[in-house]
């Protein structure tokens, strides 16, 4: 069975661990402004949102790439950005609802969270949240559920933000 990374944003205490985490893993650096997650902070409503690749069912990033350069792993389910295809078009991160896949100047390639699947599985952001805000574990229907849920009020926020 697929797994999900699962936020739970009323238990993120915005330390930024996550971010930390998903940089040492993937650049071998502490640079959070490469990390593939993201922690929002919303000062006037003291909320604290991580924000990282939902690997959408339909996924706009994927079907947009004129390459094809973002597969569908067959068994985790998560997507991935093939180096070797990515031309840094950018349509991808144009595509993105979340504004999670990123093309950095340095790489000209698109960067999203793979669930770690590139250095082996096992996000290591989850490692490294101390209040639990994180979790993988296996997709079911109550964590569908609330990504969903989750999707509606980041969908809801960002309208507010944007007006």
């Amino acid at each position: 069975m697929p797994k999900v990374l699962s936020i739970n944003p009323e238990k993120c205490t915005a330390c930024r661990s996550c971010e930390l985490a998903c940089s040492i893993r993937h650049l071998g650096e502490f640079n959070p402004a490469r990390s593939r997650i993201k922690v929002s902070i919303f000062m006037e409503e003291a909320i604290y949102l991580p924000i990282t690749c939902t690997q959408c069912d339909q996924a706009w990033c994927a079907r947009i790439c004129p390459t094809f350069a973002i597969v569908r792993d067959p068994v985790t389910m998560a997507f991935t950005v093939k180096d070797e295809k990515c031309v840094g078009c950018r349509m991808c991160a144009l595509a993105c609802p979340f504004g999670v896949i990123v093309v950095y100047p340095d790489k000209g390639k698109a960067e999203k969270c793979d669930h770690c699947l590139s250095t082996g599985g096992d996000p290591e952001c989850v490692k490294f949240c101390v209040p639990l805000a994180l979790e993988y574990r296996d997709e079911d229907v109550a964590v569908k559920a609330k990504q969903k849920a989750t999707a509606m009020k980041l969908k809801e926020t960002y309208k507010e933000v944007t007006v």
